[in-house]
């Protein structure tokens, strides 16, 4: 393949789950109301998910390769940006590049936690910069759902699931990604993490209640602010773009005052700020490209604009990238698919996760029993349906 100077965003697509899950319904089991929520984090409502992480990229990946009007055939290259795998082998960017019908293109699942989309977005250019792939699909999807403390106030306020996805192509317009700047506090790591998981714990005896999310929150508030902050005014020097110059800015998602903060600092008022904190929570991986998905639906991105994405992650890692927009602000095509109904409600399948099972009535001593059968997980058939 030949080098192509640029990358276009060509594509877009979000994937959310219909069950909401509201301040309300937390109170019913926590020490909480909706005022203490809101005041704190801005949040009213996030998604719980009944069907798999792979089934909500596969969707919000058909939804943008339907946007850019490009076969599922046309991929090189499918990146799962998250923590959400729905096994640990094989990487579920191959299940998505199965279900998708894009027999060519390689997988990669990318897990820098909450900057993993933003990751994603810099390797894939990157590849197509330099020639080793033309068409790019980039996901960012989350289930946290699943593995988050349910008695702890301070957990289960923040966190919900989605999914979704742009799609890159080589262009030789000067569009795309013209600005990044990533990087990593790794001195704080461990002041965000999934504890009780990995090959440093003995054996496969894991319970559901042993992998939880465990942060100190002042810390990443102090820490969050200071390195999207700083990364934002780096990017935009970098690229010789001013403040005043930024159409809009999509953030990661994780708190309103932690965005509220970010913009003070790098000077961008915030009617230029896209905000889904309230709706949707704190999805790890899948803030950003819900967010810009939005934005996109709303008409709040304009042809030829500048559109600045910091983000925050476990690790810790951060980034801001600068896109420079391309001409088209609205979809080619629209992909009918839809998820499965879902028959019960946010606040029923987390209490089924409280009662000692997850939303798939397994008790917490199976859970080495597979969740989601073959067939769910990566379709019967591919389906290359735009």
């Amino acid at each position: 393949m030949t080098s192509s100077p640029f990358a276009s965003i060509t594509g877009w697509g979000a994937c959310m789950p219909p069950a909401v899950l509201s301040n309300d319904d937390l109170a019913t089991f926590l020490d909480t109301s909706d005022e203490w929520i809101t005041t704190r984090t801005g949040m009213k409502e996030r998604r719980v998910s009944h069907v798999s992480a792979t089934e909500l990229a596969t969707l919000a990946a058909r939804r943008a390769l339907a946007c850019a009007d490009l076969d599922p055939s046309e991929l090189d290259l499918v990146i799962y940006g998250g923590v959400s795998n729905d096994e640990l082998c094989p990487n579920s960017a191959s299940g998505v590049q199965f279900n998708l019908g894009a027999t060519h293109a390689a997988a990669i699942d990318l897990n820098t936690a909450c900057t993993s989309f933003c990751y994603g977005l810099v390797a894939a250019t990157a590849m197509i910069r330099t020639g080793v792939v033309r068409n790019a699909v980039v996901i960012g999807v989350e289930l946290i759902s699943r593995y988050m403390d349910w008695s702890s106030r301070n957990v289960a306020v923040l966190f919900g699931d989605g999914a979704a996805a742009v799609v890159l192509q080589a262009s030789d317009e000067e569009v795309g990604l013209v600005g990044s700047v990533v990087g990593c506090d790794a001195e704080a790591r461990q002041t965000l993490r999934v504890r009780g998981f990995g090959c440093g714990y003995a054996g496969l005896g894991i319970t559901l209640g042993d992998t939880f999310w465990d942060f100190d929150g002042p810390q990443i508030f102090k820490r969050a602010v200071k390195a999207m902050a700083q990364a934002s005014q780096e990017v935009l020097e970098q690229a010789g773009v001013h403040a005043d110059d930024v159409g809009l800015v999509v953030p990661h998602q994780a708190n309103l005052r932690i965005i509220e903060s970010v913009a003070k600092y790098a000077g961008i008022p915030m009617d230029r700020v896209m905000l889904t904190v309230e709706k949707y929570g704190n999805m790890s991986a899948a803030t950003v490209p819900v967010a810009l998905v939005e934005a996109l639906e709303e008409g709040r991105i304009r042809p030829s604009s500048y559109v600045l994405m910091p983000a925050f992650g476990g690790g810790l890692t951060y980034c801001s990238l600068l896109v420079r927009w391309g001409d088209r602000t609205t979809p080619l095509g629209v992909c009918p698919d839809e998820l499965p109904p879902c028959e019960e409600t946010a606040l029923e399948m987390v209490n089924r996760v409280r009662a000692n099972q997850d939303p798939y009535g397994r008790s917490r001593e199976g859970l080495l029993a597979p969740v989601f059968p073959e067939s769910t997980v990566a379709g019967e058939e591919p389906n290359g349906a735009g």
